[in-house]
Formats: structure tokens, sequence, C-alpha cells
């Protein structure tokens, strides 16, 4: 069931939520009508209430030496003309090729003056121990090549020591906005939002993927002001936010894959008709928080819309959806095909997160997640030989295939955070099975990091290994999935192998992908240590998800970022589960 329309927010700092029934997706002609928002009651500091979540430490810098550069260079002075677009779409397929480059009905009234570090702190920072330092003084390194040679650009190229381009809106320093206060790093958040506040503007002429800027940009945005209070970055989310809209301007009410946030003009990418369904139902997060902190319905309606009309397509097999959806009539195409990998991920993950986000009251979505959970487990569950992995492949037409895409490693964790919800045990026990496979698949390669793609031997034969990988599949691109769920498993179990596994694939990180002169670079052979191939691209997810991940699966406190106070975004920007008042 849909979460219920939005009363005009009273002039206070913050509202708060309480949630009613609603009615369901078939049922969906009055849902708007109803509604679910009281006047909120006035907090006595500016911010959302009840935060569970450290201010930076007074004491990192002593802790870890500065670098000599960060302290005598103004960042970017390095190489500014030396710069390449680059496109990467879906959330896992690269393609690279040259690419050109209204406001608010309502206004919440926000905090005016920018609180310092210590003012959002509910409780003294812990000490980091030496796996969380090791994680600092890894962020801090890829910090130093980005400062230095890609400021205020999309992305780090370490080994030219120049920058690429895909939007022009510094989504590295964006994405990582949120780790740098979590990870304590006072001096680097700040040099960033003054960026933020003085050149991140969002009137030019460029088009941006809806999927990868909402989760990446949106996403890093709203959850920074979480954490901080610093209305910067709720205004310059409401600004976003209200350029993307236009993509949601089709027959189908299916948005485009594609927006200029300068013209307000909409297409779909340039190799299909079709947009993908992770990508318009992994949006919705955002959107509805967006929603419920500005007071304004507009950018709820548009991504429940989505979700309505994705629930009652035909098409489906036991909750398993297609890869594409048509924008024009609304429907699946490319019928017959079923993965959990690039271009349908993230909507299953989306299914479950949405309903923990809204308090457990959009029942729907639940049973949509759980039904779609039980499609797995008849349809692509399979073990290997001669380990006996429990692995998740792919179906086509009615064939299976062994195939994995490294991106499925997101599924343990989700599996993971609805058992901590809730959910069956048995989805615990799936959800440990699957982690000691995605382990595997980064074990089991030569230096410890996990191929782009995994292909399973399901017939016993001697001299063959579990995990096998084709030589087009064989390369790492600094992907958070695996120590995401890492860290799901270990805050749910409390089980330290899982600790230690990622510690593995950090010392793997920094062996094969740190580039010394600053940075770290995707590799194009997992299974060459002595020439892992690195490829001079430094993705914005290494810091905005992976490095951020491994900080919180070292951490000894429970508290820090609580699975019961917070909802993590498909790119690990943390947004808040709404409480009812």
């Amino acid at each position: 069931m849909y979460p219920p329309s939005l009363q005009p927010p009273p002039h206070r700092d913050f509202i708060s939520v309480t949630l009613s029934l609603g009615e369901s997706y078939d049922n969906s002609k009055g849902w708007r009508r109803r509604s679910c928002w009281r006047k909120p009651r006035k907090h006595s500091r500016r911010g959302p209430p009840s935060l569970q979540i450290r201010a930076p430490d007074k004491d990192v810098k002593d802790r870890i030496q500065d670098r000599v550069e960060q302290e005598q260079e103004e960042p970017g002075n390095a190489h500014k003309e030396n710069s390449q677009r680059t496109v990467i779409s879906w959330r896992g397929a690269v393609i690279e090729h040259e690419q050109g480059t209204e406001s608010p009905s309502r206004r919440a009234d926000v905090p005016t003056n920018r609180p310092g570090p210590e003012s959002r702190t509910q409780k003294a920072s812990a000490p980091l121990n030496k796996r969380q330092k090791a994680v600092v003084e890894a962020f801090r390194h890829a910090w130093k090549g980005y400062r230095k040679y890609a400021w205020g650009h999309d992305e780090l190229r370490p080994l030219s020591k120049s920058f690429g381009e895909w939007f022009g809106l510094g989504l590295t320093l964006v994405d990582a906005l949120d780790t740098m206060w979590i990870l304590g790093l006072t001096k680097e958040f700040e040099e960033a939002r003054k960026w933020v506040s003085q050149k991140l503007q969002f009137q030019k002429d460029v088009d941006v993927n809806l999927f990868e800027s909402t989760i990446r940009i949106l996403g890093a945005l709203l959850s920074t002001y979480h954490l901080t209070g610093d209305s910067l970055f709720l205004e310059k989310a409401k600004d976003f936010g209200n350029r993307l809209l236009p993509a949601f301007k089709t027959p189908s009410k299916i948005p485009f894959s594609d927006v200029n946030i300068g013209t307000g003009i909409a297409h779909p990418p340039r190799w299909t008709s079709d947009s993908t369904v992770a990508e318009v139902t992994s949006i919705q997060l955002e959107f509805r928080e967006l929603s419920r902190l500005t007071g304004n319905e507009k950018f709820q309606e548009a991504v429940v819309e989505v979700t309505r009309r994705v629930h009652s397509l035909s098409g489906k097999k036991d909750g398993l959806v297609p890869m594409f959806i048509n924008t024009h009539s609304g429907h699946f195409t490319h019928l017959g095909v079923y993965t959990l990998g690039a271009r349908a991920d993230s909507y299953y993950e989306y299914l479950l997160k949405q309903w923990i986000q809204g308090g457990k009251k959009e029942t729907q979505l639940l049973e949509d997640y759980v039904e779609a959970i039980e499609g797995v487990k008849t349809h692509l569950l399979r073990s290997s030989e001669p380990s006996k992995l429990t692995f998740v492949g792919e179906l086509a037409h009615g064939r299976f295939s062994a195939k994995m895409d490294h991106l499925v490693c997101f599924l343990p964790g989700t599996l993971a955070l609805g058992a901590h919800h809730g959910l069956p045990a048995e989805h615990m026990d799936l959800a440990k099975a699957l982690m000691e496979t995605c382990y595997q698949m980064n074990r089991q390669m030569k230096t410890g990091l996990s191929p782009e793609i995994a292909h399973f031997n399901v017939v016993p034969q001697e001299g063959r290994q579990d995990v096998e990988v084709k030589p087009a599949d064989r390369h790492n691109l600094l992907r958070p999935e695996t120590v995401e769920s890492l860290f799901y498993l270990h805050r749910c179990t409390g089980d330290s192998k899982y600790r230690d596994w990622g510690w593995e694939i950090l010392q793997s990180f920094n062996t094969y992908t740190r580039v010394p002169t600053g940075g770290y670079s995707s590799i194009n052979n997992v299974q060459d240590p002595q020439n892992p191939g690195p490829r001079d691209k430094m993705e914005s997810f290494f810091l905005g998800e992976t490095l951020k991940y491994l900080f919180l699966l070292f951490s000894d406190d429970a508290d820090l970022l609580s699975l019961d106070t917070y909802v993590f975004n498909t790119e690990a920007h943390p947004l808040p589960i709404w409480t009812p008042s």
C-alpha cells in the first residue's frame, strides 16, 4: 500500500510522520487524499531528532598524519585541463563514449545557521580501532589524489593524474560527503562543503542519468543534511530534485532514463527506447524523503506511481521482473529473462527498504519482496561443485545460466536486513550461505578481489574449482556489494568472521589497486597479481560506499547508524526511518 499524501507543513524545523494503513495498489483511487502527516513537535535543536551518529573526531588528524601536499596546495591545481568523459549506466555496464554537455511550490523552514560538528553529536565518539584507522588512511590516500588532480570533477584518473567527467557535478566529492562526516574527517568535510556552497550549480546544460544522479547526488545531499543539520544540503537537494522531475513526463509515467537538468528535456538512452527496471524502481527512497522534508507531494507522487504501475504489470515470474520497461506503453519488454544482477538488482532491494523506511506500514511492498525471494529460491538458486556454494544464477526463456554478477552480492545483506526487521529466519540462513559464496568469489581469485561476473561449476569434475571467470569478466571496479553485505551480516549476527573477511578485502584493495601518488584504480585482471592491469579510474562509489561500509563493518559501536534508525539507499547514503509521532 502507498504512503498517504501530505498536508501543507507548518512553520517548524522538521515534521514528524504518522503512517496510516492507506490503500492497496489495486484500490489506489483514493490513496492520495489520505493524510499521514501531522503537525510537528517543536524540537529544542535544529535538524532531525534522534540522530545516532558520531561527530567528526577532533583527534583523527592527530592520529593519522596529514599529507604534506594537502596542507600546502589548493585543491585541484594539477592538470586542470586533462579530462575525459565516461558514462556508466544501470549500475554496472560501462559505456565509454563522448557526451555533450522550477522551484518548490512550498518550502519548509530549515536551519539558517550551520552548526559545528560537535553540536550535532548526541554521545561521545568512541576511539577508532586499528582496522577503522586503516580505512581512514585509505580514504585519505584516495582523497589526496582526487583533491590534487580531479578537484571539483566527477572522477579521478589516478594513473594519468587527471580527471574524467560524466555529469560535471563533482560526483566523487558529493558522493563522499557523508563518508567524510562519518569517518570524522573534519578538515576534508569542511573544504568539500565550501565547494558545494560556492561551486555546485545545477543550472547547466547537461544530461544526467536519472537513477545514478538520484542515488549518488540526491541521496548524498539528503543524508548529509540529516547527519549535519546543515540547510545548505537540503536546499541543494530541493533544487536538484526539481530538475529531475521532467524525466517522469512520459505517456506511461515510467520515467525516461536521462534528463537535461538545465533545459528540462528528458529522453531515453541512445541505444534503446526502454528504461531499465532497476533504474526506475530504485529512486523511491530518495524522492519520498525529499517530499517528507519539503512537504511537497510531487516528488513522492512521481515515484509511487511508478511503483504502483510496476506492481500491476504482467510478465513477472513468481515475483521476478524482466530487465526492461517501455516508457511509452509502460509494459515490460524483453520478456522471459530474469536476473538479480545488472538492470534488475536494486528493484528487489528497494521493495524491502521502502517498507522499512515507511515504518513497515506499506504491506504491498513487503508482499512483493517476499514473493520475489520465493521466486529466487524456486528459479534462480543452485549450488556449485565441488564445495556446494549456494549461488544465484539467471534464467533466460526457461534456460538456466550459472552466471552471477558481483552486483548480486547485495542480496545477502538485504536478506539479513529483512530478517533483522522480522522476516522469516530462513532469510537469514540464505543470507549466510550467499555471503560465503560472495566471499569465495573474492578468495578464489589470485588477487583476493572478485571479478565483475563469475560463472559457477555445477558439474562434478576433478580439477575444477567452484568459481570460474571468463576473460571479458575478470575486471574489478572497486565495487562495494561484498563489503556491504559483510556489514549487514556482522551487524545482524555479531560473527567476527565477517570482519576478518572484510579486512582481507581491504588489504587486497591496498595491494593491487592503490596508486602511490594518490587514489585507487579499477583493475582489468583479478587473476594476475603480477600485472592486474590498472584501468586508470576511481569510481565515486569507492569513497561513497566501499570505504564507508568497511568503516562501519569494523566499528565497535553497534549504534553507529543503527539499522533501527536508518535505511541505506543503494549508494550507501543513510536516510532516516520514518517514526510515527
